[in-house]
């Protein structure tokens, strides 16, 4: 095993596996690989079914809809989350749509197209099978929820309405308003409350897990707190699926829920799980600017409004005239100028750091300089206020409440922020990780995405893995397996207790002077200047040395309220925040040995001349999964080659 260091001036180790990473993809043609595996994998017997048990962790799109089709197959599931209903899932935030490749428009779109688009998108980082079987599965997602009685906007004549989305030239995103996730979501809810009703699914709501339980090399369990009573309990299982969204917040500022944390895959990780591709993180453009020091979140705002909104700033650095005050050949429409076929519509990656870019240039509105407009009045001109009201109304609401401007009369402001996180922990073709048992489905794993996700895909790639990869996946493994009826009284799930209990009795008794939230935000700054929208060499490694400091002082002066014994938010957010400081050094890390830029991840030192990001597939073209070396040791690196044999290796253009 080779070891790679950095110079002597800022010495960063790590450890390089010999092996190649094997995904375990199945042979032959790309269209006929997923029916090919379905066939080969083996089957459990209807009356053997409710003899095993699985645990979901997680109830959002990936989660509830994974728990309620195992359920109705006949296996015990146990679905764990913690918020107080599993329909308050992240999830529910999603707003623009959903992709899939139904072509109702007849404008050329075809499962292909949609595996084109997405790999290219995420700039040739993607596993090509695993990407195909998205678009492929695309198509069943939808009949799924129109059948469940999820609200698509539907045409005059009756058909499902769609629109576009950054990244594609036909239209293929299906949605409900402005609240597509949550229609969603209530659909796989109402599916797994009625697994619930039948018995087959067993709920946790307020329950968060805080260890993963390994026995002889096989996921075998979970630790939870119960959030109200404060009671460690052990749960036993045949396996386990992680389905815990990502970790946006290890920014501190993001457009995630506050409670969004990356605790469960980081148990994971810590118990042999690889870690794959964390540095890529992608930053939306549509977001409402920061507005002070204090701030705990941002808000997204669809990038469906890119439809029909205009993003634009002035030509003049410092103009400070109110927007409908500027003439039209005094504004510059910089993505349609920039990237002509697609305009408005460019992906997330590129149309945020095109703002980003102007900004910086003196040229950015609202406090500091950093937003720009977002301009729907031409939209309205042409097509009317009720018809933009009924696309877009409650996003124009939400903007309005919490801003105080009205988008139907004035620019929004928007400005670029952290949203997905692209990286998650490794799976191969099954979905499984590398510690056998342990499946990992939706924003949680490394995806589909590659560097960087195109919008209206996080829906399908949730739905896809929950409704009809895991379902078949799963007992795929269980067949393989003989239920043994292990109970919690063993070694492992004993040492598991009590690393759960003596973590929460140490960060208890700490009784430092800085709130959690100090020391979040303190990483969050960090995280942001130095591994954000550009990453360099010298950042990486500033960050590198001030996230030990920022943990080493956490560990010594954090203040935590309350007793275990109870409902404490307090101990809920220094858990998480705990975790949170660990990770961020290996997404740094990560970002720090990826010496290209590709989607989201941008080094400054790799660029073409006019900006753009510049690849190097000769040495980059796989993806980098992590596994944990042990306290105080290097983690290892592990190389999935990724190989292209139906779609060529390009520059990436949106021009």
């Amino acid at each position: 095993m080779a070891i790679t260091a950095a110079p002597a001036s800022a010495p960063i180790a790590y450890r390089v596996a010999d092996e190649p990473l094997d995904g375990n993809v199945p042979d032959g043609p790309l269209e006929q690989k997923w029916e090919r595996r379905r066939f080969e994998m083996k089957l459990v017997n209807p009356a053997n079914r409710r003899r095993y048990t699985v645990i979901v962790v997680g109830s959002g799109l990936a989660g509830a809809s994974a728990a309620a089709s195992l359920g109705e197959l006949g296996y015990n599931v146990k679905c764990f989350c913690y918020q107080d209903s599993p329909r308050r899932a992240h999830s529910i935030a999603a707003q623009g749509g959903i992709n899939a490749a139904k072509n109702y428009r007849n404008d050329g779109d075809s499962v292909f197209r949609l595996f084109y688009d997405t790999i290219k998108g995420g700039d040739f980082r993607s596993r090509e099978a695993n990407v195909y079987r998205l678009a492929e599965l695309s198509v069943n997602i939808i009949d799924q929820c129109v059948a469940q009685g999820v609200p698509f906007a539907r045409e005059y004549g009756g058909l499902l309405d769609t629109r576009s989305f950054g990244g594609a030239q036909v239209s293929r995103t299906f949605y409900a308003r402005g609240q597509t996730g949550q229609q969603l979501e209530l659909g796989a809810y109402q599916a797994l409350c009625r697994q619930i009703a039948a018995g087959t699914v067993t709920m946790y709501s307020r329950h968060e897990m805080l260890e993963l339980v390994v026995v002889d090399g096989r996921a075998r369990g979970i630790v939870t707190r119960d959030m109200v009573t404060g009671e460690i309990e052990s749960h036993v299982a045949d396996a386990v699926l992680l389905c815990t969204g990502g970790y946006g917040n290890v920014f501190y500022l993001s457009t995630n829920a506050r409670g969004c944390n990356a605790t469960a895959i980081w148990r994971a990780y810590k118990k042999g799980a690889a870690f794959a591709n964390p540095c890529f993180t992608q930053i939306h453009p549509t977001c409402i600017p920061v507005s002070g020091d204090y701030q705990s979140k941002l808000t997204l705002m669809s990038e469906s409004l890119r439809n029909d909104g205009r993003v634009w700033l002035p030509k003049r650095p410092g103009d400070t005239r109110p927007p409908n005050e500027i003439p039209e050949d005094e504004r510059d429409y910089y993505l349609e100028r920039k990237y002509p076929s697609f305009g408005n519509l460019a992906p997330r990656d590129i149309a945020s750091r095109a703002a980003k870019e102007v900004c910086d240039e003196g040229r950015g509105v609202g406090p500091g300089g950093r937003g720009v407009y977002l301009d729907f009045s031409e939209a309205i001109q042409r097509l009317g206020v009720e018809r933009i009201r009924e696309r877009y109304g409650n996003l124009f609401e939400m903007y309005e409440r919490i801003t105080g401007e009205d988008p139907y009369k004035v620019p929004m402001r928007i400005y670029p922020a952290v949203h997905y996180t692209m990286g998650g922990l490794w799976v191969d073709y099954n979905l499984m990780s590398t510690i056998p048992g342990l499946f990992v489905g939706g924003e949680a794993n490394f995806s589909d995405h590659g560097a960087n996700r195109l919008g209206a895909s996080a829906l399908m790639q949730g739905l896809a893995d929950g409704y009809f990869i895991l379902p078949a996946t799963i007992p795929n493994f269980l067949a393989s397996v003989k239920p043994d009826g292990m109970k919690p009284d063993r070694p492992e799930f004993r040492e598991a207790e009590a690393e759960v209990r003596q973590r929460i009795k140490t960060l208890l008794s700490i009784n430092g002077s800085k709130s959690v939230d100090f020391f979040h935000r303190e990483l969050g700054h960090v995280m942001w200047n130095n591994c954000g929208m550009a990453r360099s060499d010298a950042s990486l490694r500033e960050a590198l040395a001030r996230i030990p400091e920022i943990r080493e002082e956490f560990w010594r002066d954090v203040r935590v309220l309350g007793e275990n014994e109870e409902l404490n938010q307090s101990l809920e957010r220094a858990g998480r925040v705990a975790d949170f400081l660990e990770l961020a050094e290996l997404i740094c890390l990560d970002a720090w040995h990826r010496t290209e830029s590709c989607g989201s991840h941008f080094r400054v030192e790799s660029q073409t001349e006019d900006g753009e990001a510049l690849r190097d597939d000769e040495h980059f073209a796989y993806v980098a999964a992590w596994q944990y070396g042990g306290k105080d040791c290097p983690p290892i690196l592990h190389k999935e080659p990724l190989h292209f044999e139906y779609v060529h290796l390009t520059v990436r253009s949106y021009k």
